[in-house]
């Protein structure tokens, strides 16, 4: 069999398996607890998982969404989780699979951070520094890899510096004028590690995509919930969005954009 299907069917088999684990991070990490105990078990009834019971997608369709014992219902988040987190592993083989497999392997592991941020922030309001550090990580690792359609190593390092100085700034704004955390430090430290990650160019996409898209929700939101004006609502998930979308097709993106506007 051709070594790139074999990638496919690799990395889709690996990132729901992967996924499942992501589950763990999430609902742990910011609750302090510890990654590998105690095992996986109910919240409700301690009914501790067997191993029949963890397989990505298929145990939750088989247990009808359920716990096997107390039958207390299981977030259909988990399953959401396990298969955005493989279908993004497969999108990593496709874009980039004949140009770089270091850099392949690089971005699978960056979307899987990126959903665990993306879930704690919409549910904790918090970026955990641990998330941060192994984007970092991540980013300066990228920062060896060159072919076209990413940025030269110079050009990530103006990014982290211009982004991580916008968003400083504007924190700071925030907390002098509207004398409170308009904007995360969490946000902040975010978006410096998107600079790196990304680029110049591709980082102002992934501020411009993240500023839309939460404009239009949280606009959303409030006409139909009618929710104060003053109520504090997450960032970092259409960040994540936006870096997502930039990570994949942020050369195409600006390149469509240049030539619409020029």
């Amino acid at each position: 069999m051709d070594a790139y299907i074999l990638a496919l069917i690799f990395a889709g088999v690996l990132g729901l398996c992967v996924g499942s684990f992501l589950n763990v991070v999430i609902y742990r990490v910011p609750n302090e607890m510890n990654l590998a105990t105690p095992a996986s078990h109910c919240p409700k009834c301690n009914y501790q998982l067997k191993w029949y019971d963890n397989i990505p997608v298929l145990s939750y369709l088989i247990l009808g969404g359920k716990c096997r014992k107390c039958k207390e219902h299981i977030s259909f988040r988990y399953t959401i989780v396990e298969i955005v987190n493989a279908l993004l592993w497969v999108l990593s083989v496709v874009m980039f699979w004949e140009k770089s497999i270091f850099y392949t392997v690089l971005v699978a592991l960056a979307c899987s951070v990126l959903i665990c941020m993306f879930f704690v922030d919409l549910e904790h309001m918090i970026i955990p520094d641990s998330f941060q550090i192994a984007l970092l990580i991540i980013a300066i690792a990228g920062c060896f890899v060159s072919f076209d359609g990413i940025d030269d190593w110079k050009s990530k390092l103006i990014g982290m510096a211009v982004s991580g100085c916008l968003f400083l700034l504007l924190h700071i704004g925030c907390i002098v004028i509207l004398k409170k955390d308009g904007l995360g430090g969490g946000d902040v430290k975010l978006m410096t590690v998107c600079g790196l990650l990304l680029g110049l160019a591709n980082t102002f996409l992934v501020i411009l995509i993240g500023s839309v898209t939460a404009c239009l929700l949280l606009l959303f939101i409030k006409r139909v919930k009618g929710y104060e004006n003053y109520k504090e609502y997450p960032f970092a998930p259409f960040l994540t969005i936006g870096m997502l979308i930039a990570l994949f097709f942020g050369s195409q993106v600006i390149s469509w954009y240049m030539g619409l506007i020029s």
